[in-house]
């Protein structure tokens, strides 16, 4: 086998996952996906080689209301840069409450709420911080401006976190001198770690992100820079959150092509939690000057002036690794809702990081309202790796895939029909040829609506004599969707 050399603008993370291999019996070489057993979704065209008839579709989250509302005196009309965490059985909400203008100044607060099921919320009174004269109030992080203006907070995984800092957060601005390291116990008391700022490279006045990659074996963050006048991200990277690498610039590219230039206002970028070497980045695309309202509609929803002449909405981007987004999808990922105030400046901006909550259901949130008394947090629902699919319609289609290396002794996918539709899976030689015993004619017709279908064939679904070979996968698609395969031990 020879080694190949490749060279892209990620990391030994993005390598690790591409084999050079050469195929002994045909002579020629070729590049492999190494997935092992990893769950891949179809939200990009990484494991895509050529499709007929089908495509890949961005699905549409459900709006299932507000889940809570800004409405103390401390929080509105500016709350932002809300975080959603998910700690075992227990949702914490981490946000900015802000009672007034002055970004950096003493009316902002850091707020928390928590929940059971990441529906329901309470806001405790946690007596810690006197604010608008009264300590019965939610608040964890108070009087030390900037900070508040954009606590970003996650839960720390890296094997060996202290026990005291099992959550960490970055916050600051470049006014501040950068991003200030912070960490947690429980989510509520916070303590910095080094009164420095450790990235002072940037621009900072954003929902800055930081998390343990487990993929990558590294601390990253997103932060705001600006590139070509536009609201930018870079990126940064730390062994252990204190001593930063220099930053480097995001790239979005859309398949071969860069991808529009845009205002990205927050990047909202974290591992997917079913999958955490994918990254899923839900941004607040922001569309300065970009005006729908009406003086009158200004008035009726009563909307701070300096709110009414912008618009924006939610995207979704993806990423492996490295300095590059995929930007598959352009369109946007939830639109703004009806009404005049969905249409303000600064609103519908995503929470950060997408969470489990039920046993098909994950859930993601979108303050709404901003600028406004009525600021609130909405949730919305999606099935389990349901960001986008493979799909087909009546006519069917096929999907074929680059070469890959898997680990297990099955194929699983997430998968769903109509009546009338199906799924058909055949296993393939990297050069492309049926491998006997798993053909189209051998594939069991699939037809349902679940997370994790095993796939077989009429001799069963044992796929273990194919490990570890360079294999392509040919899906046979009618009115259907794929959102997601993998592959795994036997039952």
């Amino acid at each position: 086998m020879r080694p190949a050399t490749l060279r892209t603008a990620g990391t030994a993370f993005i390598l690790s996952c591409i084999l050079a291999v050469v195929v002994a019996d045909e002579g020629w070489e070729i590049s492999v996906r190494d997935i092992g057993s990893r769950r891949e979704l179809f939200v990009d065209h990484y494991l895509i080689d050529r499709m007929r008839d089908v495509r890949l579709e961005l699905n549409r989250p459900r709006n299932e209301g507000v889940v809570i509302r800004f409405d103390r005196p401390w929080e509105y009309p500016f709350a932002g840069c809300p975080t959603v965490i998910r700690d075992g059985e227990k949702y914490v909400l981490i946000y900015r409450g802000m009672r007034g203008t002055g970004d950096g100044t003493d009316v902002e607060s850091t707020c928390y709420a928590e929940s059971e099921d990441g529906i329901n919320w309470v806001k405790p009174d946690l007596g810690l911080f006197e604010v608008t004269g009264t300590t019965q109030n939610n608040v964890i992080l108070a009087h030390d401006p900037p900070f508040s203006h954009n606590f970003s907070p996650f839960l720390d995984t890296r094997p060996g976190a202290p026990a005291d800092q099992r959550f960490k957060a970055v916050a600051g601005t470049a006014g501040s001198g950068g991003l200030v390291a912070f960490a947690s116990s429980d989510a509520v008391h916070w303590r910095k770690l080094s009164d420095a700022p450790v990235i002072t490279q940037g621009a900072f006045d954003s929902h800055n992100v930081a998390f343990w990659s487990e993929a990558e074996g590294k601390y990253l963050c997103y932060f705001r820079t600006f590139r070509n006048g536009k609201r930018w991200v870079s990126r940064a990277t730390s062994d252990d959150f204190l001593q930063w690498d220099a930053p480097v610039t995001m790239e979005f590219r859309h398949g071969a092509q860069a991808a529009p230039e845009e205002h990205i206002y927050t990047n909202g970028t974290h591992p997917y939690f079913r999958a955490p070497h994918l990254y899923i980045a839900l941004p607040f695309r922001f569309m300065p000057g970009r005006r729908a309202l009406t003086p009158r509609q200004m008035r009726e929803i009563r909307v701070h002036p300096s709110y009414a002449n912008d618009c924006s909405d939610a995207v979704l981007m993806t990423s492996r690794g490295g300095n590059i987004y995929d930007r598959t999808f352009l369109e946007s990922f939830i639109r703004p809702d009806m009404g005049a105030q969905n249409w303000v400046s600064r609103t519908n901006m995503p929470a950060l990081n997408v969470v489990r909550t039920g046993e098909d259901e994950m859930s993601l949130y979108l303050e709404c309202n901003y600028a406004q008394p009525t600021v609130h947090l909405r949730r919305y629902s999606l099935r389990l790796d349901g960001f986008a699919s493979l799909r087909a319609g009546y006519g069917g289609g096929e999907v074929i895939t680059k070469p890959l290396a898997f680990s297990g002794e099955r194929l699983f996918l997430n998968f769903a029909t109509s009546a009338a539709g199906s799924v058909r899976v055949e296993i393939q030689s990297a050069a492309g040829a049926p491998i006997e015993g798993f053909t189209l004619d051998d594939a069991v017709e699939q037809i349902g609506n679940e997370i994790e279908r095993e796939v077989s064939w009429k001799a069963g679904g044992d796929v273990s004599a194919l490990a570890g070979r360079p294999v392509r996968l040919r899906f046979a698609i009618k009115d259907a969707d794929i959102y997601a395969m993998r592959f795994g031990p036997g039952e």
